[in-house]
């Protein structure tokens, strides 16, 4: 019997004890076990769980792959390519699913018929207590919460406008819902162009995620937020070191602009290259990034946005 869903996971040296938590929250799914599919996808790994691991969570359907290419977005590529539904739901390997994440997600998708992408809540789940100072960056950690209301795109240029505008509240790819037309038009663009720079081993490079939403909505597909859906994002204790949250910001908000500039939807002017060095001590002092850890980090978010904007800079074809 074909699965009418398929849950994609894309994983690098995982943590046993997390993985083995996200497999529960699976195992435990409202959704019938004949409906869905799951596919791990080993990115390049240098440690792996032992097959126990898995055999003992008797998940119907499950296959395991490897992809040799690191990058989150490779691994993710493969997955797909792999997938026998007609809706796929990429989960990461540290993302804990409410107990009725698939069957909501599939009812969402069938009242809903212009949307192909679709995610909702995103919570956080700490190894250890975090300074409060912390809070400020829970958006880069994965949080995402947008409200109690079902919110859904209208076009990738809305009615009234002539520029493309990237919706605030679109989708990240942890928890992301999407239909076979969807993710096949994705599929199609990687093919023809180049991967983004994305997350791959120690790297913390970004901008896939954000290329992958763009792509979709250039396809006609509207893509939506509903509060129906709702997983745990686990953060270890390292994520929480001002050097790490520093490297994230500033390869988060790079990604991004530089997401934004390969489709066109960048709302800000870009810059001249000769001002990149005035901007960075400028921001240096109106940030006081010596003063604290949180300022250091918003400094280094800063000069992301700024690297990304440097008009001299061409974005990835």
């Amino acid at each position: 019997m074909k699965p009418l869903v398929s849950v994609v996971i894309p994983s690098y040296n995982p943590s046993p004890k997390v993985l083995s938590r996200v497999l529960n929250s699976l195992k435990s799914q409202s959704f019938s076990p004949k409906k869905w599919e799951l596919i791990i996808v080993n990115n390049a790994s240098t440690r792996w769980p032992e097959e126990c691991l898995f055999l003992n969570k008797e998940i119907d359907n499950l296959s395991i792959i490897y992809e040799p290419q690191p990058g989150a977005t490779y691994a993710r590529q493969r997955g797909l390519k792999a997938a026998k539904g007609d809706i796929s739901i990429l989960v990461d390997d540290d993302n804990i699913l409410s107990h009725n994440y698939l069957l909501r997600a599939v009812a969402l998708l069938a009242a809903n018929p212009s949307v192909g992408a679709l995610g909702g809540r995103i919570n956080l789940e700490f190894s250890q207590e975090p300074p409060r100072w912390i809070e400020e960056f829970y958006g880069i950690l994965g949080s995402w919460d947008h409200g109690d209301t079902f919110l859904v795109s209208n076009g990738l240029c809305p009615l009234g406008s002539s520029t493309k505008q990237y919706p605030y509240f679109a989708p990240l790819t942890a928890g992301l819902v999407v239909r076979r037309p969807t993710w096949e038009a994705w599929l199609t663009h990687l093919d023809l162009h180049p991967v983004m720079p994305d997350r791959c081993q120690g790297a913390l490079s970004s901008g896939g995620d954000n290329d992958a939403i763009l792509t979709m909505m250039e396809s006609g597909w509207e893509v939506a937020y509903s509060p129906e859906l709702s997983l745990t994002n686990y953060v270890p204790s390292f994520r929480l070191a001002p050097t790490y949250l520093a490297k994230l910001n500033y390869e988060c908000r790079l990604g991004f602009i530089r997401a934004l500039r390969r489709h066109d939807a960048c709302p800000w002017p870009l810059i001249p290259l000769w001002t990149l060095p005035i901007r960075v001590v400028k921001s240096w002092i109106y940030t006081q990034g010596w003063k604290a850890p949180e300022n250091y980090i918003r400094w280094r978010g800063k000069v992301g946005t700024y690297r990304g904007l440097v008009c001299s800079d061409k974005p990835t074809p």
